[in-house]
């Protein structure tokens, strides 16, 4: 497991001569709540936060409750200060409330947190996709907030994170400069590491060491671009790319395209790259993706955090969108790739090798 050690982080301003900026310091923790509330791009631009200050059974109050575009939920713990070692204690009280709450009730704290809004369309019209109840019990994430982080607590929340529990630390410095004020992050433990265990089913089994991985099919995302230039792609935010970073090359990937079925496996070529650096071969020559005669327009996306990324495939088998194959009792995840474990993905796999004769 890969880890973003926390630092001392320092900010210059750039001129004829380097300034250090002061460190700053937040009003209160309900300032920083605020600060995420209005903007939850600051730790995620892919979640959508669905409830704030949301009593527990248990008599707790969780700071931020959000949800992933798959609907799995994530808890979010905000300290101003250097965090207390009991903290993580309290995150784990408030994780076992969650993986229990109903449909029902999540749309209640909605509700209240949205003034009679409704989360079944909301959600829908954020991510584009329905809202499975069934994802509210799946893998859910604890993030705690913090400028500092205890000793004992860094090493509790690094062995949770060893051990699989999806849990993680965001770090934040306020600098100041005159009366303009500015916000350095970072992460105790490799976002796409944790993401990574999200993605993948909470069912018992072991993982065939085989990936899946989804290729949305739009105007800036064509399969016959995958196919024909060897890749696989994500876009639209962290959340859906960052998976991709877990493949490393030799690995062999199923591919489906969302509601539709699987079209191809291959094995992986390069690792993940950005739109402005993945290069494919067109005419017996290496070309950047954008310069290359593709039907998808693959920098509609931007070349900022919602950029697409690329994954070079070498292809083993691939079949047209209209012949995807697409059966009762396949597996299927949201998530643009996942190490699966379950008896679905055993089944979806076999039966995949019998029809493409692999």
């Amino acid at each position: 497991m890969a880890y973003e050690m926390p630092m001392n982080q320092s900010l210059w301003a750039l001129g004829e001569t380097a300034r250090p900026l002061k460190v700053g310091r937040l009003e209160s923790e309900k300032a920083l709540e605020d600060m995420i509330i209005e903007n939850p791009a600051v730790l995620n631009s892919s979640w959508m936060v669905v409830g704030r200050q949301v009593r527990t059974d248990f008599n707790g109050y969780i700071d931020i409750l959000a949800l992933q575009p798959d609907g799995s939920p994530v808890v979010i713990e905000l300290k101003r200060d250097k965090t207390p070692r009991d903290v993580t204690a309290q995150l784990l009280d408030y994780a076992s409330w969650i993986e229990n709450v109903s449909p029902e009730k999540l749309s209640l704290i909605y509700n209240d947190f949205k003034n009679g809004a409704n989360l079944q369309a909301d959600f829908e019209a954020r991510f584009g996709s329905e809202w499975d109840d069934e994802s509210l019990s799946s893998n859910h994430q604890l993030v705690l907030v913090a400028s500092e982080l205890d000793s004992a607590s860094e090493r509790i929340v690094l062995y949770l994170a060893e051990k699989g529990l999806n849990i993680n630390v965001f770090f934040f410095q306020v600098f100041d400069d005159g009366d303009r004020h500015y916000l350095a992050r970072s992460w105790l433990v490799d976002p796409a590491e944790t993401q990574a265990n999200v993605s993948s089913p909470r069912e018992k089994g072991v993982w065939n060491g085989e990936f899946y991985a989804n290729f949305g099919v739009s105007d800036t995302s064509r399969w016959e671009d995958g196919i024909k230039y060897g890749f696989i792609t994500a876009a639209g935010g962290s959340w859906y790319t960052q998976t991709l970073q877990m493949l490393e090359v030799g690995d062999r990937v199923w591919v489906q395209v969302p509601k539709t079925g699987y079209v191809g496996v291959g094995t992986v070529r390069s690792e993940a790259q950005s739109v402005t650096d993945f290069l494919v071969s067109e005419n017996g020559q290496d070309v950047p993706l954008v310069s290359a005669s593709t039907l998808g327009d693959y920098l509609a996306n931007g070349t900022d955090e919602d950029c697409s990324w690329f994954v070079g495939i070498d292809w083993l088998h691939t079949v047209p969108v209209n012949r995807a194959v697409r059966e009762v009792g396949f597996f299927g995840n949201q998530n643009s790739v996942a190490k699966p474990k379950s008896e679905k993905w055993e089944h979806t796999v076999a039966r995949l090798r019998q029809l493409w004769e692999i």
